[in-house]
């Protein structure tokens, strides 16, 4: 297809029959280091099915259970009203599970707790670490960022919701990272070399999406503009939602 690169094109693999994206939720931590901004990527493991290999943002499909999980602070309002507006029903709990399902994939993957120190009980076992440490995840800082839906013709497809954060919003960085093997290789990589390095091309996309939000909002003010890339017909398209 005109526009891929000849590893997205490799990457390709038909699926059986169409089949219908599922909910996912992926964060794009930043590190402001003087006037240079870092951000955390990783490798997925090459047994992966789905992009293999190739770095990418912590994240991973949202579990609905993860509504349920009390927070130190909720979403923002124009941020949830974002999410609750983005092409099809999302009620607040699933915009909740959405923002929620980031900050746990960015532990499990990553090792890194996004929250506030303060009591906090969970019988949901992947949150277990977060009781042990007692950290409050904490929702008021995410930015909804950009959304993304895997092309048809996929083995996985995802309605990816890309949300922003900042290093200073992690209360514990674990030393030997998270419990997965999802990502290896976690590093944080200056902007610009992130997007020279091997990613998806989507993940590039949005790569360049950030740069450009930086440059004339550095402090990702609340209720910014959201990119929406989906395919239609045989064309990438992008809408601003």
């Amino acid at each position: 297809m005109e526009g891929l690169s000849k590893a997205d094109v490799e990457a390709r693999e038909l699926a059986s029959k169409p089949l219908r994206p599922r909910d996912a939720a992926s964060l794009i931590l930043i590190d402001r280091r003087g006037g240079e901004y870092f951000v955390l990527m990783g490798r997925r493991h090459k047994g992966h099915a789905f992009m293999p290999d190739r770095f990418v943002f912590p994240g991973g499909r949202t579990d609905p259970t993860d509504s349920r999980i009390r927070v130190a602070s909720d979403l923002h309002p124009k941020e949830e009203e974002k999410l609750m507006n983005a092409g099809r029903r999302v009620t607040a709990a699933r915009a909740r599970a959405i923002a929620l399902s980031a900050i746990r994939e960015t532990y499990e993957e990553a090792g890194l707790l996004i929250g506030r120190e303060g009591p906090f009980v969970s019988p949901n076992p992947h949150w277990r670490e977060f009781e042990t440490r007692q950290i409050q995840p904490s929702l008021e800082k995410l930015r909804y960022f950009a959304r993304a839906i895997t092309p048809p013709g996929r083995v996985r497809r995802f309605d990816t919701r890309f949300l922003a954060a900042w290093r200073d919003d992690v209360a514990v960085e674990l030393a030997d990272g998270g419990p997965t093997d999802e990502l290896q290789e976690i590093a944080w990589l200056p902007l610009e070399e992130a997007m020279e390095a091997d990613v998806p091309r989507i993940t590039r996309t949005i790569l360049g999406e950030l740069k450009e939000r930086l440059a004339v909002d550095p402090q990702l003010e609340p209720g910014g503009p959201v990119p929406f890339y989906f395919m239609r017909g045989k064309r990438f398209r992008r809408e601003v939602l």
